[in-house]
């Protein structure tokens, strides 16, 4: 099975998220490491993602959690023969974070997920879905779940792992 990369946002995952609980769960995974988890720099982040992609032996599966959401399309629009697919949960909003946004214009060449929330302090739902449309992304909108981290309640999260294996069967028909 081919390697999952995890893709956390600013300040990382900590151990009670969501991303770090599919790390435990998935085999074959590996968390993107940034130089610097508390200022997030487009270019920088998705370089690392580069980085990370240019690595593996094959391409890969990318679970991305907010500014890491960016940084995983950045990539991904450059290497695109590196990636299978991309789950990309609660995507920050390039706007509000002062971001050269014209790194994520493009269409992936891969599937992918968005999955948002109706009340995400970080983007307003149709931020996201204007993002996942100018992807080719499938949108999900989950209701009222915040950030979908640790501080709305989201640890171990089976909900969204089902919605990963969904895109990785879904991607392998």
């Amino acid at each position: 099975m081919a390697e999952t990369l995890i893709v956390p946002g600013l300040n990382d995952s900590g151990p009670g998220h969501w991303q770090t609980w599919f790390e435990e769960n998935l085999p074959g995974t590996r968390r993107v490491v940034q130089r610097d988890w508390v200022v997030p720099w487009l270019p920088e982040w998705a370089a690392r993602v580069g980085d990370s992609l240019a690595a593996a032996p094959e391409s890969v599966w990318i679970v991305a959690h907010s500014f890491g959401c960016l940084a995983a399309v950045a990539a991904g629009l450059d290497r695109p023969a590196g990636v299978r697919g991309a789950l990309l949960v609660a995507p920050a909003d390039p706007d509000r974070l002062l971001q050269p946004s014209h790194l994520l214009v493009g269409r992936l060449a891969f599937p992918s997920l968005v999955v948002a929330s109706s009340n995400d302090p970080w983007v307003k739902p149709a931020v996201a879905e204007r993002w996942a449309g100018m992807w080719g992304s499938a949108y999900l909108n989950v209701g009222a779940a915040g950030h979908i981290n640790v501080a709305s309640g989201h640890g171990p999260w089976p909900e969204g792992l089902a919605l990963f294996e969904g895109l990785r069967q879904a991607a392998c028909v």
